[in-house]
C-alpha cells in the first residue's frame, strides 16, 4: 500500500522548513532523513526494492515544495509524471536503518527534466536512480522552458552529459513494446 500517512508527513514537513526559510533554489540537492520501517522491509529483511522507488517520491515531493515547484504546480494547475527510470542498489537498507535520502537535478532537455536520487546509511551509498520526469497539463509534457519560465530561472541551461546522455540515448535505442 502506499505510505500516505508518510507522503502527507513530507508535504508538512517541506512546507514547515520552506517557511521557515529552508527552501531550496533549483540547482540545489535536496535531503530528507527518515527510517526505515518494517512495512518497507521484504522477507530477506531488507527495504523492498519496489518500496525504493515509492519512497523516492517522498524526496521528488521535497524538492518540489522546497524549491517553489510545487507552488507552479499549484497555480497552473501542472501535474508530474515520471516516463522513466533506473535505479542501482550497492548496500542493503536494513529494518529502522536511519536513511538519508538527497535530490537534485541532473540534467534537463526540452521535454524532461533528469533527476538523481539517492540513499544513504551511515555514509555509505545504498541505492541510487536516474528519473526521466516531466510536467504536464491537461494530461501531456509541457516544454521544460514553460517550467523554467514559471520559476523565474527563463535562461538556466542544463543539457543532458555525461552518463545522463548515454541513458537517454540508449533508451532511445530500446524498442519499445519490446518484441516477443
Amino acid at each position: 500500500m502506499y505510505p500516505f500517512f508518510r507522503f502527507s508527513k513530507a508535504i508538512v514537513q517541506a512546507i514547515a522548513a520552506k517557511t521557515i526559510g529552508a527552501q531550496l533554489d533549483f540547482t540545489a540537492t535536496g535531503e530528507i532523513k527518515f527510517r526505515c520501517r518494517l512495512t518497507d522491509i521484504d522477507n530477506f529483511l531488507e527495504m523492498n526494492n519496489g518500496r525504493v522507488l515509492t519512497l523516492y517520491d517522498l524526496g521528488r515531493t521535497d524538492f518540489a515544495i522546497r524549491t517553489g515547484l510545487g507552488r507552479q504546480l499549484l497555480q497552473n494547475r501542472w501535474g508530474l509524471v515520471v516516463a522513466g527510470s533506473t535505479v542501482q542498489y550497492r548496500k542493503r537498507i536494513r529494518a529502522f536503518d536511519q536513511v538519508t535520502m538527497k535530490t537534485h537535478i541532473a540534467a534537463i532537455d526540452e521535454r524532461w527534466i533528469y533527476v538523481e536520487q539517492s540513499m544513504w546509511v551511515k555514509g555509505k551509498p545504498c541505492s541510487s536512480a536516474l528519473l526521466r520526469t516531466g510536467v504536464t497539463s491537461q494530461g501531456r509534457v509541457i516544454e521544460t522552458q514553460a517550467v523554467l519560465d514559471a520559476m523565474g530561472k527563463p535562461d538556466w541551461k542544463m543539457p543532458p552529459t555525461g552518463y545522463v546522455a548515454e541513458w537517454i540515448e540508449s533508451d532511445d535505442d530500446r524498442p519499445w513494446p519490446p518484441k516477443d
